[in-house]
């Protein structure tokens, strides 16, 4: 008589990790982004064997950085999976034994430790759907370190599907209708193309919008290349005119924030009238009373409103008065620019820098950017022509994501558009929060060009002869000011330790055969060290760029 048990002493097993693993491709999780270790090897192991890509970074916060980026890319936002230590052990003392799953929960959309591995898979489900409902967002989700090379029997494991897509919720008819009406009517109309709807896919009805009504439109940093920047009604030259003259601003997935200077005044007219189009509930109000909010999918409620003013011919007139302001202003930074741009001193200036660059900038690069003035004064100048295809510092100007996101889409044009280049603008202060990734991205041989504008400091530094001349009187500590850094850093020279080219330019000539040559070069990373002069800064501004809050 056989025996009963040996069935169940027989069937098959599946480890914690095989478990995890496969929750993940199941929610069509494509890269892994992350620092091995105890207890999470095996679970990054077991995702490359589902065939997942896992990218192993130097440091955890560009790890994060990076998957944020290919979150914002592909549509599947971050997920975060931690290690923690065996439940055994919980309240012992155990090793970094911390309330991760407490602790996440303030800054996430969802944070939970599934219970057993059992329901594992549902609880990876849950973590991506909430990501991706609504206002995308991280989750967090915590894994005991027992779990992961825990054995229980295959068929104990439920199958759970993908997630289905996000659901498409469109505005309220009579909300459209009123919004229509208010664009109909304005005098002085403006459009502000916001992050939101890149990541919405909002581009060819939002083209259609503009052009269909000859309506200017300014793309804040992120929305760059949902209309191309060179379109003849991007007004991204004459910003702050714009804004501030303004009586009717339509933001499509665009916060009020100090980004928008808050919606106020004197950035903004007393009486602008806001029509907010947003996925999010609780971002309609802020700072400003609209004029009429529109909740829903930004790429849906355009359409909604292409809809109704399709019923009435009408086309805001491209001679108008307001039309003339902006291109006059417009035309008049464009000079000054240039003028900036075309100046043959030595050291060279931020303008003639980025002038040289956008020369030669494939059209369908991506272009990812952090730094202070490097960055600020690189969004006016390099030119987005594709939407999703800008990535800088955000809502938050975090130092320290540029060769996370650079990374990131790297990845995404290696499998998606091979050939696809990456271009990543570097502050030098910028550079050094996550330089060493230059490892990371030779490591994997990604197709990334990187540029370290150089200017020897945060804001500004200073040249060698005075770094010099200060270092007579006192030690660095006591007298080197705080932003300063140490001058004509070879930052090149991380770049070519790793085996990847390096150059070291200090003419516009030298940047053109340099950049040039990296392009050229798909064979290996570049590492492009730019110098220009220490105390070189913005043109002019109307206004600082830091508003204020009056309330």
């Amino acid at each position: 008589m056989p025996d009963s048990n040996f069935a169940e002493r027989s069937e098959e097993q599946v480890s914690g990790a095989k478990v995890i693993a496969q929750a993940l491709k199941t929610q069509d999780v494509e890269y892994v982004f992350g620092i091995v270790g105890i207890p999470v090897t095996e679970i990054a192991i077991a995702a490359q064997q589902l065939g997942i890509k896992y990218i192993g970074m130097r440091n955890e916060q560009a790890a994060c950085y990076a998957a944020s980026a290919i979150g914002y890319l592909t549509g599947r936002p971050l997920l975060v999976i931690g290690g923690s230590p065996e439940r055994n052990q919980e309240t012992m003392g155990a090793f970094q034994e911390f309330p991760q799953v407490e602790a996440c929960r303030l800054y996430t959309k969802f944070s939970a430790r599934p219970s057993s591995i059992e329901a594992v898979p549902f609880v990876i489900e849950k973590a991506v759907r909430s990501s991706i409902y609504g206002r995308p967002g991280a989750c967090y989700v915590d894994i005991p370190a027992d779990f992961v090379n825990l054995q229980v029997n295959v068929s104990s494991i439920k199958d759970v599907e993908r997630c289905m897509s996000p659901p498409i919720s469109m505005a309220e008819t009579s909300a459209v209708c009123t919004a229509a009406s208010v664009i109909k009517n304005a005098k002085q109309p403006l459009l502000i193309i916001g992050k939101g709807a890149a990541y919405a896919h909002a581009e060819e009805s939002i083209q259609k919008l503009v052009e269909q009504y000859k309506l200017p439109f300014l793309p804040t940093p992120m929305g760059k290349g949902v209309v191309p920047d060179n379109h003849p009604y991007c007004v991204g030259a004459a910003r702050s005119r714009a804004l501030q003259f303004a009586d009717v601003i339509v933001l499509f997935g665009a916060r009020l924030n100090w980004i928008l200077h808050f919606g106020l005044p004197p950035r903004y007219q007393p009486d602008v009238k806001f029509i907010q189009v947003d996925i999010c509930a609780e971002e309609l109000g802020n700072n400003v009373k609209p004029a009429v909010t529109l909740l829903g999918d930004i790429n849906a409620v355009t359409k909604q409103l292409l809809e109704e003013l399709d019923k009435t011919p009408w086309q805001y007139p491209p001679e108008s008065k307001w039309w003339k302001t902006l291109r006059e202003k417009m035309k008049s930074n464009e000079a000054a620019s240039k003028e900036l741009a075309s100046r043959e001193s030595l050291p060279m200036n931020y303008y003639t820098v980025f002038y040289h660059v956008q020369e030669q900038l494939p059209r369908d690069c991506f272009v990812v950017s952090e730094g202070a003035n490097t960055m600020d004064i690189g969004r006016t100048v390099l030119q987005n022509y594709l939407p999703r295809h800008r990535l800088d510092a955000g809502t938050f100007g975090t130092m320290g994501v540029g060769l996370g996101f650079a990374i990131a889409a790297a990845m995404v044009a290696k499998d998606r558009s091979p050939g696809q280049r990456v271009i990543c603008v570097e502050g030098d202060s910028a550079f050094g929060f996550s330089g060493m990734e230059v490892e990371t991205i030779c490591r994997y041989n990604l197709p990334i060009i990187l540029l370290v504008v150089n200017n020897n400091g945060i804001y500004q530094g200073f040249d060698t002869d005075t770094w010099k001349e200060m270092l007579k009187f006192q030690d660095a500590a006591s007298v080197v000011p705080p932003m300063c850094l140490l001058p004509n850093s070879h930052y090149e020279q991380v770049m070519t330790a790793f085996g990847g080219k390096g150059y070291f330019v200090q003419t516009p000539e030298e940047l053109q055969k340099s950049l040039r040559q990296s392009l050229a070069d798909t064979a290996k990373p570049s590492l492009i060290n730019i110098m220009i002069e220490p105390q070189a800064t913005r043109k002019t501004q109307d206004f600082h760029w830091l508003t204020r809050s009056n309330m």
